[in-house]
């Protein structure tokens, strides 16, 4: 039986992961790195521990990757946080889930500050009861330490809960803590990438209107 659900922000309630790809894109560019937004779209659910070794070869850790980190996340903040819009049913998702007497939680790979405004973008703000960002974990997401720490706020067995998120990032971290996925297809990625899951969605809207059928409605009864 279920008893709470994990929620992915970016790309999942918020349609966001465009916005974070060019700020990092603007990121680069103002340090002198030439890196394409084709090349920084597809890493888009996984921290920048994993994302600045991959794009130009430096650890997010180093002087030059903890500059950058937050200069993206200024330009982020500056550029595109008050652009963003959630997707059709997010609000109506949570609210439906809490409905049916399960805890909501956050699993993002934001950070503390960025969490709040990503939330009131998703009109969830006053919804999600517990939440674990990258300040939580050592490591980002497709390791498991923010689903591990979701667990652990929300105090629920992983076999008691489920991970809602739209990359393979998240499915990965997810079935490495033992929780099983639902996806969505609103982060931009084919059901092909997002195989794992046990159900896929367009989006909010669709896991809404099928949800009586879905495996939440099936479980949470």
């Amino acid at each position: 039986m279920l008893k709470g659900i994990i929620f992915d922000i970016d790309g999942t309630l918020v349609d966001s992961n465009d916005a974070h790809a060019q700020s990092w894109v603007d990121t680069f560019a103002e340090a002198g790195y030439d890196v394409p937004f084709d090349a920084v779209r597809p890493l888009m659910g996984m921290g920048a521990d994993k994302l600045l070794p991959k794009t130009i070869g430096i650890r997010h850790d180093a002087e030059e990757g903890k500059r950058l980190i937050e200069r993206r996340s200024e330009i982020f903040r500056e550029r595109y946080l008050l652009r963003l819009r959630p997707f059709k049913g997010s609000r109506e998702l949570v609210l439906r889930v809490r409905s049916d007497g399960l805890k909501a939680i956050v699993a993002t790979s934001a950070k503390d500050e960025e969490l709040k405004a990503l939330l009131k973008a998703a009109r969830g703000e006053d919804l999600m009861e517990e939440r674990a960002t990258a300040s939580d974990a050592k490591r980002s997401k497709p390791d498991p330490d923010i689903v591990k720490a979701a667990i652990e706020e929300s105090d629920i067995s992983a076999d008691h809960l489920v991970m809602i998120g739209d990359t393979p990032y998240d499915i990965e971290a997810a079935t490495r803590a033992r929780v099983r996925t639902i996806a969505f297809r609103s982060g931009g990625w084919t059901d092909e990438k997002l195989k794992g899951a046990v159900e896929i969605y367009d989006g909010p809207a669709d896991l809404l209107a099928h949800y009586a059928s879905s495996l939440i409605g099936r479980e949470a009864r």
